[in-house]
């Protein structure tokens, strides 16, 4: 059984209980804490350090790609399409409103898509016109067919670039973000796993173990692709991501970020080494799972694609290969809403959520 000096203390009542130390479940935290100074919030996270797709990304500090953006509006409408485009840019300069570029090693260095038709040119006018309002640029997307030369990328037709896109150190950002929280007088269990929730008239009971368990007055799941248990009525189809990283190269060109297929693959320069992350359009029903493994196929295949487009004519050596889980959906909308009268949710962020976090914080500090 526990002492009366832990139940008075780290498992006291709270008034909010956010489920996720991940991006949105710190944001979250940050902008209620903002918004409500007085009340008591715990995060309880299962792992040691957070896990999912906070830690586990490629650092990218992601706005979209063009053909990305297309594909959206044909399934979405544009109106939805460009919510999410004025979120996430909004998102990245919040970051940077709160943390100074060298603290979390953000770079604007640009982002670039390779394109091996002139299709999606075809509608560039037409998308940089509607991104206008939101990025402040005539020209979001433009075409920049010198640097394909410039960075060693022989065999691709067309390069694009967009300016609102960088990359950042994803483990400098949740620390960041911890320190934050910890400012702000936010607690947090590590470790601790959530068995049950028992939602009350009146309050909402949080079982840890058999008999230990800790009250709130409200509960937000920011869970991503691990809510299955409590969110089984949400359209969540977990993706795994697989990345890999080279040793540094000798006179590496490449600098910024890459999105290459409509995002299924991306990659940037890490210092002088690369990142490469993707491919899962090769082998989806695998890939929909939340294991953190790498395959021997898909990293045979990444590797294929280092060597074949990033880097032809390089002799190179893998350091290290890793997984991270996304949480995917029918379209690319988060589930941000009300689920009952003390639990909210903030997830299923389609591989998105460095920029989105920041202003989801924001739409559930307003919910609750």
């Amino acid at each position: 059984m526990n002492s009366v000096w832990e139940l008075e203390t780290f498992y006291r009542k709270r008034d909010i209980i956010i489920v996720g130390s991940g991006l949105t479940g710190l944001w979250t935290a940050i902008s209620i804490k903002e918004k409500y100074p007085e009340k008591s919030i715990l995060i309880i996270e299962r792992n040691s350090v957070p896990l999912g797709a906070s830690t586990r990304n490629a650092g990218f500090a992601c706005f979209g790609s063009l053909t990305e953006i297309i594909a959206d509006s044909e399934k979405m409408g544009w109106g939805k399409t460009l919510e999410l485009v004025k979120m996430r840019f909004d998102g990245l300069q919040k970051i940077q409103h709160y943390f100074k570029n060298s603290e979390i090693d953000f770079e604007l260095s640009g982002g670039y898509e390779i394109l091996n038709n002139d299709q999606p040119l075809l509608k560039i006018d037409e998308v940089n016109e509607k991104l206008k309002p939101i990025t402040g640029i005539a020209k979001t997307y433009s075409l920049q067919q010198q640097k394909i030369k410039e960075f060693g990328l022989g065999k691709s037709e067309f390069l694009i670039e967009n300016p609102c896109e960088g990359s950042l150190h994803s483990g400098k950002l949740l620390h960041k973000l911890l320190e934050k929280c910890q400012e702000l007088k936010v607690e947090f269990l590590f470790g601790t796993e959530v068995e049950n929730i028992i939602e009350k008239p009146d309050e909402i009971e949080v079982q840890l173990s058999e008999n230990l368990s800790i009250k709130s007055y409200q509960i937000i799941h920011c869970t991503n692709a691990f809510s299955s248990k409590f969110l089984e009525k949400e359209n969540i189809i977990p993706a795994r991501g697989q990345i890999l990283l080279t040793e540094p190269i000798e006179n590496l060109k490449l600098k910024g970020t890459f999105h290459y297929d409509e995002g299924f693959y991306y990659f940037r320069n890490f210092g002088n080494r690369i990142l490469l992350g993707g491919g899962r359009n090769q082998d989806f029903k695998t890939e929909e799972t939340t294991d953190f493994e790498t395959t021997e196929f898909l990293q045979d295949h990444l590797e294929n694609f280092l060597k074949e487009v990033i880097l032809p004519n390089h002799h190179f050596k893998i350091s290290l290969r890793w997984s991270g889980i996304m949480a995917m959906g029918s379209e690319k909308t988060p589930i941000v809403k009300q689920l009952s009268d003390r639990q909210f949710c903030a997830v299923r962020l389609s591989g998105m959520g460095v920029a989105l976090a920041p202003k989801i914080g924001e739409i559930v500090a307003e919910m609750i």
